[in-house]
């Protein structure tokens, strides 16, 4: 599994150059996300059809923390 080659940035990463964030890449075959403070480190990497429930479960989590 190669590099990828195009990371973008949330519209919420924050003001300044946005480094409190999470940056995705994303081609035909997965999805892979990085924390923006530490981009060298480990990615994880998700084929496409398991993303959406990934996020969903997500926001399910945070929703019910209150």
């Amino acid at each position: 599994m190669g590099i990828p080659d195009e990371w973008r940035k949330s519209s919420h990463s924050g003001p300044g150059d946005g480094d409190s964030c999470v940056e995705i890449a994303d081609s035909p075959h997965r999805i892979s996300i990085r924390d923006s403070k530490t981009p060298a480190r480990a990615t994880l990497t998700f084929p496409p059809h398991a993303f959406t429930p990934f996020i969903e479960a997500l926001k399910s989590s945070f929703s019910t923390e209150s």
